[in-house]
């Protein structure tokens, strides 16, 4: 069983048994499939224009392998051709929440009133703009800039309070493809 991706073009592809690094005009990213229960299953290979993905399965763990890598390798793809946005909203009915960048962490301040703050760590590889009550979160890891909003989504997660009275936080509302 196996797959073929076109390789989109102003792309380089290297593959190295089950390392893939993708370069773009946005940067460069590297992914490694290598796992200890699919190593001899799993098969990357590139020739000019794509790249095969093969497994010596012929059941529907084998299809889902194929489909997964594929799916990850796209990704990569997307990521140096254009980039991933997520845009965040700050919610508040009772205590004005204000954020504030600090080189590679926000804190969010202010809380439903609470004296401390909450922290959050950004990664390098992600850009965080912050206008008024609107955050953007922008790089070319899908898979770091949707965990960075995921953490500043939960920092601001409400535990033992209604959530129809109580609706202040930051919320995802939008993510995407976005041009950085």
């Amino acid at each position: 069983m196996e797959k073929t991706i076109k390789i989109p073009e102003g792309i380089e592809v290297f593959v190295e048994s089950s390392k893939v690094k993708v370069k773009g005009k946005l940067g460069e990213l590297e992914r490694d499939f290598y796992n200890k229960g699919t190593a001899n299953i799993l098969k990357i290979e590139k020739s000019e224009k794509d790249i095969k993905v093969s497994s010596n399965l012929e059941n529907k763990r084998g299809k889902a392998l194929i489909g997964t890598t594929t799916a990850h390798i796209l990704n990569l793809f997307k990521g140096v051709i254009s980039g991933y946005k997520y845009k965040l909203k700050i919610v508040y009915t009772h205590f004005p929440i204000s954020i504030e960048q600090k080189e590679n962490e926000i804190f969010i301040k202010n809380f439903l009133g609470q004296k401390g703050s909450r922290k959050v760590k950004v990664p390098l590889d992600v850009k965080v703009e912050i206008k008024k009550d609107e955050l953007t979160i922008t790089g070319i890891n899908k898979e770091i800039v949707g965990q960075t909003a995921a953490s500043l989504e939960g920092a601001t997660k409400l535990c033992k309070k209604d959530r129809r009275r109580f609706q202040d936080g930051i919320f995802i509302f939008e993510k995407g493809i976005g041009n950085i």
